[in-house]
């Protein structure tokens, strides 16, 4: 089953990570939840599909009460970030879900409708939570046509969805990167097919990299820290992606 872990706590403002399912069935993806806490307000990025909602919902439930989350946000429409939608309302239909105003008539085929969906607009928006504030933060194209990140500037984190993603064997997945050497061969691949853009891979490294960032965490793999942060952008920066990378077989 998925941990909880907590990864930056200061007073009652805190950011917990939900990862690593060994149980998980071999055919769906691992992914990160990650829960943002402040003054008792609750939100949680991409809480993930319909098939992993029950190791989600009982690995928050050892830190906090889930009906407790408040707020939800999906980086983009894809079913691994929220097709547990559907799930979440039933036990919460007060939540209201963050969205790309792209995917605010899509994403209701999970669940939800236009009152438990807030959608963002393409300029991203900050919110309050708790005493603090978060910012939705652009990050269209990567992968998705319409695509947000997640930053909390008091705790100095990104959250960053695709964006950093690992797809790590069993003998390297450990919850901060170790080796960035090591590490980054195994995101490599994901993000010259899944990235589909250069023009905006080059602004998106130009903004995050005028960031303070101490942590980035991406929905898949390892989480970045310290240095590793800014490698990470450099090497981002450096990557050809997209269609030019990609040869057709005959």
């Amino acid at each position: 089953m998925k941990t909880a872990q907590t990864i930056f706590q200061d007073g009652s403002h805190r950011w917990v990570v939900i990862a690593r399912d060994p149980s998980k069935p071999d055919c769906v993806i691992d992914t990160n939840e990650y829960l943002v806490s402040r003054e008792g307000e609750n939100l949680l990025t991409d809480p993930g599909g319909s098939e992993i909602f029950p190791a989600v919902f009982a690995a928050l439930s050892t830190i906090i009460d889930p009906m407790s989350v408040r707020y939800l946000f999906a980086s983009h429409q894809d079913p691994d970030i929220i097709s547990s939608l559907g799930l979440w309302l039933e036990c919460n239909p007060e939540i209201r879900c963050y969205v790309s105003r792209l995917w605010s008539s899509f994403i209701p085929h999970f669940g939800g409708d236009e009152h438990s969906l807030t959608a963002i607009p393409d300029e991203g928006m900050g919110m309050p939570l708790g005493s603090g504030h978060i910012e939705y933060v652009p990050a269209h194209f990567l992968h998705s046509s319409g695509n947000f990140h997640l930053y909390d500037p008091d705790a100095r984190i990104l959250f960053s969805g695709d964006v950093g993603a690992a797809l790590l064997p069993p003998e390297d997945d450990v919850l901060f990167v170790r080796d960035f050497d090591k590490h980054i061969r195994h995101a490599e691949g994901f993000h010259r097919r899944w990235m589909g853009s250069t023009e905006a891979k080059l602004d998106w490294c130009e903004r995050a990299s005028r960031m303070k960032i101490d942590m980035l965490c991406p929905q898949h793999g390892s989480i970045y820290q310290g240095d590793d942060v800014m490698r990470f952008i450099n090497w981002f920066a450096e990557l050809p992606i997209g269609l030019s990378t990609f040869r057709h077989r005959r």
